[in-house]
């Protein structure tokens, strides 16, 4: 009985640990994304047309996996569904992409990274404009995640009027002792480039919230991931057809660091980033999913400074403490919020749990009577 409790609750613990593995994960995977997609718009790629063969990377890979797996649990597809799809393709290959792509381009990775730090306050701010998410300001809780979404918030903006000197790292000066850095070229319009990653965050806020809603129609993620890639694909051939219709050229792609981006982006942060993140979301809901992004800050500005010799302003360091002092105080509240909601949950359990227990002591009773008998 004592192995079968241990057994249970390690097996509880592991399942408890995985929307955390799973997003932590993801963190690298968009950290890498950044970096190789930098290098790429570096060398000349057009973000519209990246956008559009990052997608279809995406809906070829997780394809074969939702027609095989999903074939006996899809559900059926109707007009309300079909409409979210596409409204999800628009907000996030399209809108959250595109944008996101065009401020990277204007600013750099550490710096694009630490604005999207605002998507858990904008998806907090959603979720409670949408009833998903509940305030009551006379508790603290509640308190502490207004608080946290207007320092998150405010911190953001601030990035984008100060900063400040530049902090020198160690394995930076050895392997840049003139201190030139390609990423940081002068035609860099820092202002139009958060402009640029605000419109992203926000769309990228608004996939998170819509998703949460269409899983509970359409429980279905690898399918919806399918889909939604899919329906991104389409929405972005137009897109760039209209954008680099003066340009042909754009269109063309080799074996090269343009292909890498387009591939890495499409299959690890489309195509299975959708998918986990639709898991986590409908086990965890859209806040705790968003609540990891300033982990992928920490990462992109270390391994920006070892590729791409990037510059950490000390402005960006300590906005970037600011935002994740918000951050986590959102975090703090909504901690605390599941944690009274479970307690109050758990108020009946005692009964259930002396019900198990003797459901256990009388099965093993069963058990001892032929050996005691004979």
């Amino acid at each position: 009985m004592a192995c079968q409790l241990t057994q249970g609750r390690c097996s509880r613990t592991l399942q408890s640990c995985k929307p955390y593995a799973a997003m932590v994960s993801l963190q690298f995977g968009y950290a890498g994304m950044n970096i190789i997609t930098k290098v790429s718009l570096n060398h000349g790629m057009s973000h519209y047309v990246l956008v559009v063969y990052r997608h279809a990377f995406a809906t070829l890979s997780i394809a074969p996996f939702a027609l095989f797996l999903e074939r006996k649990v899809r559900p059926t597809m109707t007009f309300s569904i079909f409409l979210q799809i596409f409204v999800l393709g628009l907000l996030g290959p399209v809108i959250d992409q595109n944008f996101y792509y065009a401020g990277l381009k204007f600013t750099s990775p550490t710096f694009s990274c630490a604005m999207s730090n605002m998507l858990p306050a904008m998806t907090f701010v959603m979720a409670v404009l949408f009833r998903m998410e509940k305030v009551n300001m006379k508790k603290l809780i509640y308190q502490a995640k207004v608080v946290g979404t207007l320092v998150t918030v405010a911190g953001a903006m601030l990035m984008t009027l100060y900063k400040g000197p530049i902090v020198e790292l160690v394995w930076s000066k050895k392997m840049h002792p003139q201190g030139t850095v390609a990423v940081e070229a002068d035609d860099k319009d820092w202002v139009k480039g958060s402009i640029f990653l605000i419109i992203a965050t926000l769309a990228w806020a608004s996939l998170f919230v819509l998703q949460a809603e269409t899983l509970k129609k359409y429980a279905a993620q690898l399918s919806l991931t399918t889909l939604v890639c899919f329906m991104g694909t389409l929405q972005a051939i137009v897109v760039a057809l209209v954008m680099e219709r003066k340009k042909p050229s754009a269109w063309n792609i080799g074996l090269d660091t343009n292909l890498l981006a387009a591939a890495y982006a499409g299959i690890v942060t489309s195509g299975i980033a959708y998918y986990m993140q639709g898991l986590v979301i409908e086990k965890k809901g859209p806040v705790f999913a968003s609540a990891f992004s300033p982990l992928m800050m920490i990462i992109v500005a270390v391994i920006g400074s070892f590729v791409l010799a990037e510059k950490i302003y000390m402005g960006g360091v300590l906005r970037g403490v600011l935002i994740v002092g918000g951050l986590y105080s959102v975090l703090w509240g909504k901690y605390r919020e599941n944690k009274e909601r479970k307690e109050k949950e758990a108020m009946s359990l005692p009964v259930a749990v002396k019900d198990e227990v003797l459901e256990v002591d009388k099965m093993e009773i069963e058990k001892e009577k032929p050996a005691t008998e004979a």
